[in-house]
């Protein structure tokens, strides 16, 4: 029988491991997905260092996965053999639970994570729920498409469902992983987006992503300078750090949003009166379903937009993983299995 040479996790904490397992069998609502290529999260740190609870080892992280199906379970009607897919982290809903009665599928209280809840797609194969994948368009580059499906689908998704419209100032705090992907998402939207970075290096590559401006946040007030352009009606925090999203809030517009997707470990702190007075909010915003996959995957494509990468092959996962955990990579690092 075919084997799938998979990059696992043994324990928390633990490196990865190269081994071979008996190719898995679809059951039925399954399909199995011949992996293309699949980026590398700081996400998947979840399961390397088992930072969620009652996580199942050995476990295959990876949610960025880009590849072809293989083979399909009894019942699956909606996918063949062939079929060019992506799945992200969301890994599939319950159906029953009340967020999934009312539609709300992303908030399911039994929502299944690829590479977290059930193996994901660090290997030559892997099994997905047929309602978690996503159909990905024939033209696009496998290895382009992984980080879409992760810090593509959350910008794309978070913007797109914020209170910015065509021509309103939007400002994206950070210039990594996810701000490079939320600054052309942002312009394509037709936003007057803006640039917000540390340091000056940034700049450059912030306006050639689509921003009109750039403000260093080491040198100047950022909340000060947004309000000399008339204020944010949205700024989307993609850089991890409270302190640096908490400061921010002063730069909105009186009705203004600010949208959190950048994850920290330290609470959010938020001055009241300001957030009271002006109206303001703050958003929080997951990634999104499969069909939200499926609408970034071909708004990218007819648009244009593109993640920065950098390619290595499966045999060099733990080299990957650490070059994506120390912040140098520019700036998705993706996997490749052939």
């Amino acid at each position: 029988m075919a084997k799938n040479l998979v990059a696992q996790v043994g324990k928390a904490g633990g490196p990865f491991e190269l081994v071979e397992r008996e190719l898995p069998t679809p059951k039925a609502g399954e399909i199995r997905i011949k992996v293309l290529a699949c980026g590398v999260c700081h996400s998947d740190a979840v399961t390397k260092e088992g930072l969620f609870p009652n996580i199942s080892y050995p476990r295959v992280p990876g949610h960025e996965v880009a590849g072809i199906v293989d083979e399909v379970g009894s019942g699956v009607t909606e996918w063949k053999k062939g079929d060019r897919v992506g799945a992200g982290w969301h890994g599939g809903h319950c159906f029953v639970c009340e967020p999934c009665r009312r539609g709300d599928f992303i908030t399911c209280k039994n929502e299944q994570i690829h590479g977290v809840t059930v193996d994901g797609g660090y290997g030559q194969y892997m099994i997905a729920r047929h309602e978690a994948v996503a159909r990905m368009p024939e033209s696009m580059n496998a290895v382009e498409a992984g980080p879409l499906l992760c810090a593509g689908i959350t910008t794309f998704n978070a913007l797109r469902n914020s209170i910015a419209g065509p021509g309103d100032l939007v400002a994206v705090q950070g210039i990594g992983g996810l701000g490079h992907l939320g600054i052309q998402f942002g312009a394509k939207f037709g936003y007057r987006v803006v640039g917000i970075g540390r340091g000056p290096e940034n700049g450059v590559l912030a306006k050639k992503l689509g921003a009109s401006a750039y403000i260093d946040s080491k040198s100047s007030n950022a909340a000060e300078e947004l309000q000399k352009m008339g204020g944010a009606n949205v700024i989307l925090a993609t850089a991890p750090s409270a302190k640096a999203m908490s400061e921010l809030l002063g730069g909105l517009k009186p009705g203004g949003e600010l949208l959190t997707i950048g994850v920290s470990g330290e609470p959010l702190e938020v001055p009241l009166v300001p957030l009271i007075v002006g109206k303001r909010r703050v958003q929080g915003w997951p990634s999104g379903t499969a069909m939200d996959s499926e609408d970034t995957l071909q708004f990218a494509e007819l648009t244009g937009v593109k993640a920065m990468i950098e390619k290595y092959p499966l045999a060099k996962v733990n080299e990957a993983y650490e070059r994506m955990m120390s912040g140098k990579a520019e700036f998705r690092v993706v996997l490749t299995m052939e």
